[in-house]
């Protein structure tokens, strides 16, 4: 139970601090507050992270999973490979450019699609694979990209959770066709709200930026059909500080994350592993619980230790996409899908722990027992 002087360890902390709040001041006084020069300069600051491909900035971490779809000309009667393992809106992304949606499992450790899963799942209608990068470890793209060669497929990458993840030394983001990023709040960088595109073909970056612009670079001079889906330049000015922070927040998380591996010894619980070569950030760090994982939570939550489960419920069993695979006779075997829904917890590994919060955490997993 927590201690009468003990503040509750909330599972994420977001940051706003003066810096941020300062910059959004000064666009706001500035009277250019959409698509303006702070856009075009968080989008030249954050190509550093993705090996300096072209990065479109959009209005949030969906709306880059769509329209990177879109520039790449995926739609009606395509497939696209996906982890069921993810949040919906990997999925949802697939559906709302009209193509159909393929699960394939994940690996156990990294969460990330499993490869043999994904050779499996290829037919004549695959169009592209989306690897999800989930918790901030990057999915096995040096196997996966390699199968997408064979197959003449396109790769794109949801890089969500996972701003300045690597794989052998090449950034999340670098790997495919094109990478997205959110900075939903909540996330390692934020910009209140907003999404990143990356790419390193100059057309397809052309027909983003015509695409989160209503079809039109010019002004009135449409070319495409496109949609508005545009960064403010509010968000991008509180996304530029928050960016000069991510390496410093980054490095934090990791040593979060060392310390929470090495002292949580209870016997139920598996902590993260990392694969070889892998540079994983923590987004979140997840363990699993072998037992009554209700009880669990509920005892670290008296203890004031927050947690969450991410994702209770698979995609596949999600009602938008059980409910038409149900009618048509369609099931899906993801046995490490539904273990993994059944059994991960996360817990607070964000940069605003200090000593004693990393303590009580440690204790308080370890105090769980063997009998959950």
């Amino acid at each position: 139970m927590t201690s009468s002087n003990q503040q509750p360890i909330p599972a994420a902390r977001p940051v706003i601090g003066e810096e941020e709040i300062e910059a959004a001041v000064r666009v706001l006084r500035s009277g250019r507050v959409v698509q303006g020069p702070e856009v075009a300069a968080f989008e030249e600051g954050f190509s550093e992270l993705v090996e300096g491909r072209h990065c479109v900035a959009v209005n949030s971490g969906t709306s880059a999973l769509h329209l990177l779809l879109l520039a790449l000309g995926i739609g009606p009667g395509d497939e696209v490979i996906v982890p069921s393992f993810s949040f919906a809106a990997s999925a949802n992304a697939v559906r709302l450019v009209g193509a159909d949606v393929v699960f394939a499992d994940i690996e156990p450790g990294s969460y990330g699609l499993d490869p043999a899963a994904v050779e499996a799942a290829i037919t004549p209608r695959t169009a592209a694979i989306m690897p999800v990068h989930l918790y901030g470890h990057p999915a096995a793209m040096d196997k996966i990209m390699p199968i997408a060669a064979k197959h003449k497929l396109a790769v794109v990458e949801d890089a969500c959770q996972a701003h300045a993840a690597a794989l052998n030394g090449t950034p999340v983001g670098a790997f495919g066709a094109g990478g997205t990023f959110s900075f939903y709040p909540t996330k390692n960088m934020h910009s209140l709200e907003g999404g990143m595109i990356s790419t390193g073909d100059a057309e397809t970056a052309r027909t983003l930026r015509l695409l989160r612009n209503q079809g039109m670079e010019q002004r009135y001079a449409n070319e495409i059909v496109g949609a508005n889906m545009r960064m403010t330049d509010v968000a991008a000015a509180v996304g530029r500080v928050q960016l000069s922070k991510l390496g410093g927040w980054t490095e934090q998380r990791i040593a979060n994350a060392g310390y929470l591996t090495e002292h949580i010894t209870a016997p139920n619980v598996q902590t993260p592993t990392v694969a070889e070569g892998a540079r994983h950030i923590y987004h979140q760090y997840t363990i699993r619980i072998t037992g009554d994982r209700d009880a669990a939570m509920a005892k670290l939550t008296e203890a004031g230790i927050g947690n969450a489960v991410y994702y209770p419920t698979p995609i596949h069993r999600l009602k938008p996409y059980w409910e038409p695979d149900q009618k048509a006779g369609r099931n899906w075997d993801l046995p490490e899908t539904e273990r993994a829904a059944a059994e991960v917890v996360s817990l607070p590994v964000h940069p605003s722990l200090a000593a004693e919060d990393l303590e009580r955490i440690v204790a308080a997993v370890n105090d769980l027992g063997e009998n959950l």
